[in-house]
Formats: C-alpha cells, structure tokens, sequence
C-alpha cells in the first residue's frame, strides 16, 4: 500500500518571517492503519494561531486538530498510542498535560515529554508528535 498523506502544504509563507519553502503532510497514514501525526501546535487547520502566551490554549488547539485529522483517517482518539510532547517550559507541564488528559480521557496512551530549548515560532510553548493505529 503506498502512504496516504493528508493535508499537504507547502510551508513557503505560512510563517512570518520565516521563508522555508518545505512540502509537509499534517498527517501519513502507512500500512493502512498507522497514522503519523507531527508539529501538532497552537496553529489550527486553518493557520491561525491560537494561545498566544498560554500553553494550556495551545494544547487544546493541537488536541483538536489531531482529533479532526484522526476522524478523517476512520479512527478516533481512542486509537492513539503514543504522544510526544514538546515544551519549553518546565512550569508549563501541569498546565499542559492537564489539557491533554481531557482529551484522552481513558485512552491511556504511552508518551514522552522534553524540556526543549526552542520551537519554530517565538509564540510556540508547546508542540506533540502523536502515533495513532487504528484496529483492523
């Protein structure tokens, strides 16, 4: 099966001041039931960014995007397996994985988290990486 990529765009212009002219997928779907799903952000689908200076408003704005990209794959957040999270912040991690927790409620997926030193955009606090496999 060759990979199934959703929501191509091509990042030249989609940021300020940056001028990276780099195709992307928002989601990659392989083998017919794994999703890959990366930079998952305060930015909607759209490309507004939500939650400027606040990483609990980020992080819902990611959580919902990946619950829409995951429904338009045929899976639901019950399916995610594994969530990476990205933070600049230390203090932010309550916050943070409080707002993820309501999301996946009851989904127990394994994770990493990690105190990075920077994301692409200033406004960034928070940023997920999120495996999802969807049962078949």
């Amino acid at each position: 099966m060759v990979h199934e990529r959703f929501r191509k765009v091509n990042t030249k212009g989609r940021w300020p001041n940056q001028a990276i002219d780099y195709d992307v997928s928002l989601m990659v779907r392989a083998t017919g039931r794994s999703l890959f799903l990366g930079g998952l952000t305060g930015f909607d689908l759209d490309g507004k960014f939500h939650g400027k200076g606040d990483p609990a408003a980020q992080a819902d704005q990611a959580m919902k995007n990946l619950k829409i990209l995951v429904e338009e794959a045929g899976g639901t957040l019950a399916h995610v397996c594994k969530v990476t999270t990205y933070l600049l912040r230390r203090e932010d991690r309550e916050p943070v994985y409080n707002t993820v927790a309501r999301h996946l409620k009851g989904v127990a997926p394994c994770g990493t988290g990690l105190i990075i030193s920077g994301l692409a955009m200033a406004d960034m606090l928070v940023e997920f990486d999120v495996d999802v496999v969807i049962p078949g």
